[in-house]
């Protein structure tokens, strides 16, 4: 399988985004909690991955630090960037974890009440690097059913995020996917021919993330993420006809002093006139209609 290293090239298609919007912006909240490494999940270690510890251990046995860091995520984080949101009435796309969100019906209610999208964030928010092929298209189908029994409706949009290298063909292969996340290569949506049947990317990424804030080469504080975020959207509206997403996690962008970042990013955008803000499967079926296979 060969790599597509060209894309749309110097000459990207004209967006057309609704309203004659220079940048379509799409804010996604993470929701893994509950759904990480942990023995009382089956799994061999704990999780050492995206947390106030950098770097931490994993551990044959329950790491009680890094459980409680992930429960603030549920229990404190999340509600923290639902108000935010809810009052300045900005449309949200979740990425759930279909194991995490059967932990928490109360924040699946509320996504639903507040007509966030809740696409699928896989089965379990595990690394699938070597899983086998087998696995993981059973963790995609029993994540389908669950959150379909969850939310009641099956998710039209997929990011597993700790891919394999078989993940975008399984995608393909179940084939009730509108758009695949699992790709940073580009500005706009395009289409993704290699496994057969045309599949929608709609790309995110993680420079325009809060994950940055817990990695050793990150941002340190608020005012660094909420600089990053204001220039990645100036320079994309500069340039008209491009999409920025921006990540976050009820762990980390939910901690007090990093959600006023968000708030004035968020009041920043609002601000300009120039951006439809909107959720990930609305700039799908837009592209869709603008631009079909």
């Amino acid at each position: 399988m060969t790599r597509d290293l060209v894309g749309y090239g110097a000459n990207p298609p004209e967006a057309r985004w609704p309203g004659g919007a220079r940048v379509a912006v799409q804010f996604v909240i993470n929701y893994e909690e509950g759904a990480e490494n942990c023995v009382l999940n089956g799994d061999a270690l704990s999780e050492g991955f995206l947390s106030e510890m950098v770097g931490a251990a994993r551990h044959p046995a329950r790491a009680m630090a890094m459980e409680s860091l992930y429960e603030y995520g549920s229990r404190a984080g999340f509600w923290r960037l639902h108000r935010l949101f809810a009052e300045r009435q900005v449309p949200v796309t979740v990425f759930g974890v279909a194991t995490a969100l059967a932990m928490n019906p109360a924040a699946v209610d509320a996504m639903l009440k507040a007509d966030w999208e809740v696409a699928s964030h896989g089965h379990r928010w595990i690394d699938y690097q070597d899983v086998p092929a087998e696995i993981e298209r059973d963790h995609i189908a029993q994540a389908i059913a669950l959150h379909t029994r969850l939310t009641g409706s099956r998710p039209l949009g997929w990011y597993q995020g700790r891919t394999s290298p078989q993940t975008a063909a399984l995608v393909v292969e179940e084939g009730g996917f509108v758009y695949d996340a699992d790709s940073y290569a580009d500005d706009v949506p395009y289409w993704d021919r290699r496994h057969g049947t045309p599949q929608l990317i709609v790309p995110y990424s993680l420079d325009a993330n809060d994950m940055k804030i817990v990695a050793l080469n990150g941002f340190t504080e608020g005012e660094q993420f909420f600089r990053y975020l204001r220039d990645t959207f100036d320079q994309l509206r500069d340039e008209g006809g491009r999409m920025m997403s921006v990540g976050l996690h009820g762990r980390i962008a939910g901690r007090p002093g990093r959600a006023r970042a968000v708030a004035r990013f968020v009041d920043h955008v609002l601000a300009s006139g120039d951006a439809w803000i909107t959720r990930r499967i609305d700039i799908a079926r837009h592209w869709i209609e603008a631009h079909p296979a």
